[in-house]
């Protein structure tokens, strides 16, 4: 077990050193615990205690100054003024501290003009001091002058029902020229997080490092939930440099120690940043050990730098892997994670997850072994409680199950109605396959939903099939990497009903795209699409397990109802008339 251990504490080293400036941000930010309440020596303490907690030896390394530091404008040439009283020597002095206790130092700012503490927490001296108008002149004095490596820039001052000079920002054109103004000042190592609440839209991907993709997070069960509920459809939105902040860590504040491991675990595998929100000072031991689990944190940091996607909804829990190490490899990670409020058991098929032969499984919370298994592994989850897994397996299968919930959507924005711009959305749907089906696809060629990760070993003829919903007739143009394969009609017979069609297709060896687009009307809702590959299509006799009332399997161990009138290509059942 020692031995183990020492591999994944070496792991962690090689994985937070390989990721350097292209994983998630690690570190604590004042935010969650201290509001504007914020000063000098507070700050210097937090940065004492990561060190000497341990935690920057896991990879924490930012200590980030949030709301609460402005002292206004100079009257005369606009330059930012400091809080005389909550930070007496300036910023430099903080972050230069910070820099010589060997980490990060971040900041804050708006968009418009005034901040969120001064709308919401009654921070008259945060009126007025937010970037707009001052691009240039605020980059130059936080990065150039005072080094600062990592800001947040927030949105009230942006949002006209936030501010009260009502002002009307557009946020692509705002955090834009923020990113151009941060470029101007020489530096190219600044992390840049857009905090609009909500997914801002593809193009936030060439602006910003990381982006909120909800409301503020709050140290409540209901809250945790409801931030993971909206970020089990953005995996694909998720890549090196570029991640869906999930807010702020409330782990060790008031939440349940399941509800923390949940927390804690479900940001890990998420790839989202992991900014610890409370008092580092009196930080009790538990929670300290949690954020100090290195092998959740490899997670986070590893060098594919994947978000989990969902891989199925079973038994009321959601079911999400991703590769790790190497893509389409032998090691991945999944998560079992219960929302529900009472305790789950849930059988894990690995094939589900893309697994075959003989797999060894670790709990990465417990960081124990947990030995070899075939077939399934079954897992009892308490209520508000998740399970983390790396399993290593004989054999990677080809991936047949594609949700339409980890599709890309070439358009995909969250702050504007999407019917009004004609872009596609995901949706909750329990007749679904896992729970959500993407929709209001279509009426362009650009609100597409795509795959764009479809690995075939040796490539070659597939079958894909297409799961969808649609209560009339609607045409789905399908596309592989690049190239128009049909255009097919599709009826479900009802908005809540899957129908399926299927397609025959070409993949070339290695990654593939798949495209569904209209780009004149609309195309159905989209549940799901599964792929099989011709050449193992030949038919094959259905794997038998003789039993004295004639119960046969198919190969996957289902039973087959009515054996005598069936056969199996690639384990999808076929009537013989």
């Amino acid at each position: 077990m020692a031995i183990r251990q020492l591999f994944f504490a070496i792991a962690l080293f090689m994985t937070v050193s390989a990721a350097g400036q292209d994983g998630p941000t690690m570190g604590w930010s004042s935010w969650n615990t201290f509001g504007v309440n914020i000063n000098e020596g507070l700050i210097k303490k937090q940065a004492d205690a990561m060190v000497s907690k341990g935690l920057k030896d896991v990879g924490f390394d930012h200590i980030n100054i949030d709301d609460g530091y402005f002292g206004g404008r100079d009257k005369n040439d606009g330059h930012l003024l400091v809080h005389s009283s909550r930070f007496p020597k300036g910023l430099k002095v903080v972050a230069d501290y910070i820099h010589e206790k060997g980490l990060k130092a971040g900041i804050y700012s708006d968009a418009g003009h005034n901040t969120c503490g001064s709308m919401f927490n009654g921070d008259v001296t945060g009126k007025g001091v937010g970037l707009y108008e001052h691009d240039q002149q605020d980059a130059d004095f936080f990065f150039k002058e005072c080094g600062f490596d990592f800001i947040k820039v927030d949105f009230c001052g942006g949002s006209y029902y936030h501010n009260e000079d009502h002002l009307v920002l557009d946020e692509q054109q705002r955090y834009t020229a923020i990113a151009k103004a941060i470029k101007n000042t020489g530096r190219s190592d600044v992390r840049m997080n857009a905090c609009r609440w909500a997914y801002p839209g593809t193009w936030i991907d060439g602006v910003a490092f990381s982006w909120r993709t909800t409301g503020d997070i709050n140290a409540s069960w209901g809250s945790v939930k409801g931030i993971i509920a909206e970020n089990l459809y953005l995996s694909a939105y998720c890549s090196k440099g570029h991640y869906n902040d999930m807010d702020m860590l409330e782990v060790g504040r008031s939440l349940t120690t399941e509800e923390d491991k949940t927390h804690f675990g479900m940001w890990c595998i998420m790839n989202s940043p992991l900014l610890i929100g409370c008092d580092l000072r009196n930080i009790k031991s538990t929670t300290l050990n949690l954020l100090k689990n290195e092998e959740l944190i490899a997670l986070n940091q590893d060098p594919l730098y994947q978000q989990a996607y969902v891989a199925g909804l079973v038994n009321g829990c959601y079911l999400l892997v991703k590769d790790l190490e190497h893509l389409n490899g032998t090691k991945r990670a999944f998560a079992v994670y219960n929302p529900n409020d009472e305790a789950k058991t849930v059988s894990v098929l690995f094939k589900d997850i893309d697994l075959a032969g003989t797999v060894k499984l670790r709990d990465v919370f417990q960081k124990q072994d947990i030995g070899e298994t075939t077939d399934a592994y079954e897992v009892k989850v308490p209520a508000h409680g998740t399970r983390i897994y790396v399993a290593e397996a004989e054999t990677r299968l080809e991936r047949t199950r594609y949700e339409a919930e980890t599709g890309y959507i070439s358009v995909y924005q969250e702050i504007k109605n999407n019917q009004a711009e004609k872009t596609g959305i995901y949706e909750a749907a329990d007749f679904c396959s896992a729970g959500y089906k993407a929709g209001w696809l279509g009426q362009s060629e650009k609100n597409d939903l795509q795959w764009r990760n479809v690995y075939s070993n040796d490539g070659g003829e597939y079958q894909l099939t297409i799961g969808f919903i649609s209560g009339e007739n609607r045409n789905i143009t399908v596309s592989v990497n690049g190239e128009k394969v049909k255009t097919i009609s599709a009826n479900s017979g009802g908005w809540q009903k899957v129908g399926t069609k299927t397609v025959t297709i070409q993949l070339q060896k290695g990654q593939n795209t798949i495209r569904l687009s209209n780009a004149t009307n609309w195309l159905p809702d989209i549940d799901y699409i599964e792929l099989f590959s011709t050449a193992s299509s030949a038919i094959h006799p259905v794997t038998m397990q003789q039993q004295e009332d004639e119960t046969l399997y198919d190969l996957s161990g289902r039973k087959i109802a009515n054996p005598k009138k069936g056969i199996y290509i690639n384990n999808h059942r076929k009537v013989l008339k």
